[in-house]
Protein backbone atom coordinates (compact mmCIF):
# COMPACT_ATOMS: atom_id res chain seq x y z
CA UNK A 1 0.00 0.00 0.00
CA UNK A 2 1.20 3.82 -1.01
CA UNK A 3 0.14 6.22 1.31
CA UNK A 4 0.11 10.02 0.65
CA UNK A 5 -0.37 12.56 3.07
CA UNK A 6 -1.84 15.89 1.99
CA UNK A 7 -1.97 19.35 4.35
CA UNK A 8 -2.74 22.77 2.93
CA UNK A 9 -3.21 25.98 5.23
CA UNK A 10 -3.11 28.69 2.37
CA UNK A 11 -5.31 29.03 -0.68
CA UNK A 12 -2.61 30.80 -3.47
CA UNK A 13 -3.47 32.41 -5.99
CA UNK A 14 -5.04 30.19 -8.14
CA UNK A 15 -7.62 28.35 -5.52
CA UNK A 16 -10.20 29.99 -2.79
CA UNK A 17 -9.69 27.50 0.11
CA UNK A 18 -7.01 25.05 0.88
CA UNK A 19 -9.57 22.19 0.17
CA UNK A 20 -9.67 23.18 -3.51
CA UNK A 21 -5.62 23.57 -3.35
CA UNK A 22 -6.12 19.69 -2.19
CA UNK A 23 -9.08 18.42 -4.74
CA UNK A 24 -6.23 20.10 -7.36
CA UNK A 25 -3.45 18.34 -6.45
CA UNK A 26 -5.54 15.19 -6.19
CA UNK A 27 -6.56 16.39 -9.95
CA UNK A 28 -3.18 16.70 -10.74
CA UNK A 29 -2.15 12.80 -9.29
CA UNK A 30 -4.62 11.64 -11.45
CA UNK A 31 -2.63 13.09 -14.77
CA UNK A 32 1.02 11.98 -13.51
CA UNK A 33 0.47 8.02 -13.36
CA UNK A 34 -0.50 8.44 -9.27
CA UNK A 35 -4.39 6.74 -9.18
CA UNK A 36 -5.84 7.30 -5.75
CA UNK A 37 -7.87 4.56 -5.10
CA UNK A 38 -8.89 5.70 -1.65
CA UNK A 39 -8.83 9.17 -0.02
CA UNK A 40 -10.18 10.25 3.36
CA UNK A 41 -12.22 12.32 4.60
CA UNK A 42 -11.10 16.00 4.96
CA UNK A 43 -10.31 17.47 8.60
CA UNK A 44 -9.41 21.16 9.56
CA UNK A 45 -6.84 20.99 12.30
CA UNK A 46 -4.44 23.52 14.21
CA UNK A 47 -0.90 23.96 13.29
CA UNK A 48 2.06 21.77 14.68
CA UNK A 49 4.38 22.34 16.30
CA UNK A 50 1.21 25.48 17.67
CA UNK A 51 1.44 28.90 15.65
CA UNK A 52 -0.41 31.38 14.70
CA UNK A 53 -0.80 30.15 10.98
CA UNK A 54 -4.10 29.66 9.91
CA UNK A 55 -5.54 26.25 10.33
CA UNK A 56 -4.92 23.30 8.03
CA UNK A 57 -7.03 20.89 5.23
CA UNK A 58 -5.52 17.66 5.79
CA UNK A 59 -6.21 13.80 4.04
CA UNK A 60 -4.71 10.75 2.96
CA UNK A 61 -4.85 8.96 -0.16
CA UNK A 62 -3.93 5.15 -0.75
CA UNK A 63 -2.57 5.04 -4.14
CA UNK A 64 -1.22 2.84 -7.04
CA UNK A 65 1.50 3.63 -9.54
CA UNK A 66 4.29 2.10 -11.45
CA UNK A 67 6.74 4.79 -10.17
CA UNK A 68 9.70 3.85 -7.75
CA UNK A 69 9.52 5.67 -4.06
CA UNK A 70 12.18 8.24 -5.53
CA UNK A 71 10.27 9.05 -8.53
CA UNK A 72 7.04 9.20 -6.68
CA UNK A 73 8.79 12.01 -4.71
CA UNK A 74 10.29 13.82 -7.03
CA UNK A 75 6.66 13.68 -9.05
CA UNK A 76 4.93 14.91 -5.72
CA UNK A 77 7.44 17.52 -5.28
CA UNK A 78 6.57 18.92 -9.06
CA UNK A 79 2.89 18.95 -8.21
CA UNK A 80 3.29 20.82 -5.28
CA UNK A 81 5.65 23.54 -7.54
CA UNK A 82 2.76 23.59 -10.13
CA UNK A 83 0.38 24.48 -7.29
CA UNK A 84 2.66 27.40 -5.99
CA UNK A 85 4.52 25.75 -3.19
CA UNK A 86 7.66 27.30 -2.44
CA UNK A 87 10.21 25.55 0.43
CA UNK A 88 11.71 28.12 2.92
CA UNK A 89 11.33 27.65 6.31
CA UNK A 90 10.23 24.98 7.85
CA UNK A 91 6.83 23.98 9.22
CA UNK A 92 5.59 27.11 7.61
CA UNK A 93 2.25 28.00 6.33
CA UNK A 94 1.88 26.89 3.10
CA UNK A 95 -0.05 26.27 -0.13
CA UNK A 96 0.22 22.68 -0.40
CA UNK A 97 2.55 19.70 1.54
CA UNK A 98 1.99 15.87 -0.44
CA UNK A 99 3.87 13.43 1.83
CA UNK A 100 4.64 9.77 1.02
CA UNK A 101 3.97 8.35 4.45
CA UNK A 102 4.03 4.55 3.43
CA UNK A 103 5.64 3.05 0.33
CA UNK A 104 4.57 -0.54 0.33
CA UNK A 105 6.67 -1.95 3.50
CA UNK A 106 9.41 -0.71 2.00
CA UNK A 107 12.06 0.66 4.64
CA UNK A 108 14.40 3.24 3.31
CA UNK A 109 17.10 4.62 3.49
CA UNK A 110 17.44 1.18 5.73
CA UNK A 111 15.81 -0.55 8.66
CA UNK A 112 19.63 0.44 10.45
CA UNK A 113 19.32 3.99 9.39
CA UNK A 114 15.33 4.75 9.56
CA UNK A 115 15.27 6.24 13.60
CA UNK A 116 18.27 7.90 12.56
CA UNK A 117 17.73 9.91 9.42
CA UNK A 118 13.86 10.36 10.73
CA UNK A 119 15.56 12.66 13.28
CA UNK A 120 18.20 14.30 11.07
CA UNK A 121 16.26 17.27 9.63
CA UNK A 122 18.75 17.76 6.91
CA UNK A 123 18.88 14.68 5.43
CA UNK A 124 19.25 14.16 1.96
CA UNK A 125 18.13 10.73 1.97
CA UNK A 126 14.60 9.67 1.21
CA UNK A 127 12.75 8.33 4.40
CA UNK A 128 10.08 5.75 4.69
CA UNK A 129 7.72 5.27 6.43
CA UNK A 130 7.82 9.30 7.36
CA UNK A 131 9.45 9.77 10.59
CA UNK A 132 6.64 11.48 12.18
CA UNK A 133 3.77 10.17 10.57
CA UNK A 134 2.79 7.55 14.12
CA UNK A 135 3.46 11.14 15.89
CA UNK A 136 0.82 13.32 14.62
CA UNK A 137 -2.62 13.48 15.08
CA UNK A 138 -3.38 15.04 11.51
CA UNK A 139 -1.77 12.31 9.73
CA UNK A 140 -3.10 9.75 11.99
CA UNK A 141 -6.80 11.04 11.87
CA UNK A 142 -7.12 10.53 8.25
CA UNK A 143 -5.02 7.55 7.92
CA UNK A 144 -7.77 5.70 10.48
CA UNK A 145 -10.39 6.45 7.89
CA UNK A 146 -8.39 4.49 5.39
CA UNK A 147 -6.71 1.72 6.48
CA UNK A 148 -6.67 1.91 10.41
CA UNK A 149 -4.99 -1.27 10.69
CA UNK A 150 -2.17 -0.68 8.68
CA UNK A 151 1.07 -1.49 10.50
CA UNK A 152 4.22 0.64 10.45
CA UNK A 153 7.15 -1.98 9.46
CA UNK A 154 9.69 -0.25 11.86
CA UNK A 155 7.67 0.07 14.58
CA UNK A 156 4.94 -2.73 14.44
CA UNK A 157 2.31 -0.89 15.48
CA UNK A 158 -0.95 0.02 13.59
CA UNK A 159 -3.06 3.01 13.43
CA UNK A 160 -5.37 2.01 15.97
CA UNK A 161 -2.39 2.03 18.56
CA UNK A 162 -0.87 4.94 17.58
CA UNK A 163 -4.32 6.98 18.04
CA UNK A 164 -4.80 5.02 21.04
CA UNK A 165 -1.63 7.44 22.25
CA UNK A 166 -1.51 10.02 20.12
CA UNK A 167 -5.12 11.32 20.96
CA UNK A 168 -4.42 11.53 24.71
CA UNK A 169 -1.28 14.03 24.42
CA UNK A 170 -2.43 17.86 24.54
CA UNK A 171 0.11 19.30 22.18
CA UNK A 172 -1.79 17.67 19.09
CA UNK A 173 -3.96 20.40 18.82
CA UNK A 174 -7.50 20.32 17.36
CA UNK A 175 -8.73 18.02 14.77
CA UNK A 176 -12.47 18.01 13.33
CA UNK A 177 -14.12 17.01 10.08
CA UNK A 178 -14.48 19.56 7.82
CA UNK A 179 -17.87 20.00 6.33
Amino acid sequence: MILIGLGSNLSGEEFDSPKAVLEAALAEMAGCDIVVTQLSRFYQSEPVPASDQPWFVNAVAAVETDLSADSLLKRLHEIEATLGRQRRVRWEARVIDLDILAFHDQILPSAAKWSESGQNIAAKEIVIPHPRLHERLFVLKPLSDICPDWTHPVIGKSVRDFMATVEKQADQGIIRPFD
